[in-house]
C-alpha cells in the first residue's frame, strides 16, 4: 500500500479489484442466505438463479424443522427480474415435494407470463405442485435420476363432508390439469390417466415418472443437467430481438416539429401583372341593382273605408 501527497493510503489496482471481488462474494452469500437465489457474474450473459426447494409454503407457516420455499419471497423476486434490464435470463432449479396448491400456481403463472427467457431444471424430485412449476418455464430439463409424482389434489385436516367439497376439489384439479397441459406436450386425457393410476403407489393413487418417462410422456422437454440448462438459456437470450427504446409521445396539443430547412419564397410576379390576391367584394355591382318601390298597403277584407273629413265653415266672400 502506498500513500498519496496528503499522506492518505492509496490502493493499487490489484487491491481495488480484490476488494470488489470480496464485496461481490459477500453480497452473493447474503442473497443466498436470505432468499435462496443468486445472480452470478462473469458468464456470457447475466442470469438469475432461483431455487424452489423443500415444501412450497402458502398462507400457513409450517413448522421450523421443515425446509420451505416461501411464495411471498419468490413473487417479488420474479417481478424484480422482469423489470431489471441487466438480467437477461432466469434459471429455476427445483427439488420440491410440493406444497400449497394456490401458492404454487401463483408462482407458476408468474413464470409463464414473463418475457424474460426462462429455463427450469428438475433435480431430485418435482412432485405434486412441482409439476406445474417445472413446466411453467419456456424450456424444461430433468436429470435422469430425478422423479416427478403426478397425483390428484389432496387435503389434510378437518373437512366438511358435503358435495360442495368434492366440487371444490374437482374445480381445483381442473385448474392444475389445464395449466400443465397448456404449458407442456402431454394430452389432458393421458395426464388424468396418470393421476388416477391406482396400481403403483401403495398408500395413494398416482404415478411416479423418472426422467426418461417424463420426457416420453411429453411432460418435460428434454433430459439434461446444469450445463445443458445454461446453454439453452443462453440460446433463448441470444435469439431474442434487440429491444428498442420507445420514443416519448408528444404532449397533448403540441404541434409536430418540422425539420429545419430553407423557407420557400413566393415566385415573383410577371412585370405588368399584379399578383393574384384575395378577390375584393364588388360593392358597385351590388349598388347598381334596381331598387324596387315599396308595395302599396293591401286593404283587408271586411274593413270600412276611412271616414271623410268634416266640411268646415264656408269662407266669407270678399266684398
Amino acid at each position: 500500500m502506498r500513500r498519496n501527497q496528503n499522506g492518505q493510503p492509496e490502493l493499487l489496482d490489484e487491491e481495488q479489484n480484490g476488494q470488489e471481488e470480496e464485496e461481490q462474494e459477500e453480497s452473493q452469500s447474503q442473497q443466498i442466505y436470505h432468499s435462496g437465489s443468486v445472480t452470478p457474474e462473469g458468464g456470457r450473459h447475466k442470469i438469475h438463479c432461483l431455487t424452489i426447494i423443500g415444501q412450497v409454503e402458502g398462507h400457513y407457516i409450517l413448522p421450523p424443522q421443515n425446509k420451505t420455499t416461501k411464495y411471498e419471497h419468490v413473487i417479488p423476486q420474479l417481478v424484480s427480474i422482469e423489470q431489471d434490464s441487466s438480467i437477461k435470463g432466469l434459471l429455476i432449479i427445483l427439488n420440491t415435494v410440493g406444497g400449497d396448491v394456490e401458492a404454487g400456481l401463483a408462482i407458476a403463472e408468474l413464470v409463464s407470463g414473463m418475457k424474460t427467457p426462462t429455463v427450469s431444471l428438475v433435480l431430485g424430485g418435482g412432485h405434486s405442485i412441482g409439476v406445474p412449476l417445472a413446466v411453467s418455464a419456456q424450456y424444461s430439463f430433468i436429470a435422469p435420476t430425478a422423479t416427478m409424482t403426478v397425483h390428484p389434489v389432496r387435503m389434510n385436516g378437518v373437512m366438511l363432508g358435503v358435495p360442495q367439497t368434492l366440487s371444490y376439489f374437482d374445480k381445483m384439479q381442473e385448474r392444475i390439469t389445464g395449466f400443465v397441459c397448456q404449458n407442456s406436450r402431454i394430452p389432458p386425457e393421458r395426464f388424468k390417466e396418470l393421476m388416477m393410476n391406482s396400481g403403483e403407489l401403495v398408500m395413494d393413487i398416482g404415478t411416479v415418472l423418472d426422467g426418461e418417462m417424463a420426457v416420453e410422456e411429453g411432460l418435460i422437454d428434454s433430459l439434461g443437467g446444469l450445463n445443458e440448462a445454461i446453454e439453452k438459456l443462453y440460446q433463448l437470450i441470444e435469439s431474442q430481438p434487440d429491444k428498442e427504446e420507445p420514443e416519448d409521445p408528444p404532449a397533448k396539443g403540441a404541434k409536430k416539429a418540422q425539420a429545419p430547412g430553407p423557407k420557400k419564397k413566393p415566385a415573383p410576379a410577371a412585370p405588368g401583372k399584379k399578383s393574384p390576391g384575395r378577390p375584393r367584394k364588388k360593392r358597385e355591382a351590388a349598388a347598381a341593382l334596381p331598387v324596387m318601390p315599396p308595395l302599396p298597403p293591401t286593404s283587408q277584407a271586411g274593413t270600412e273605408p276611412p271616414p271623410k273629413r268634416r266640411p268646415g265653415r264656408p269662407r266669407k266672400e270678399e266684398r
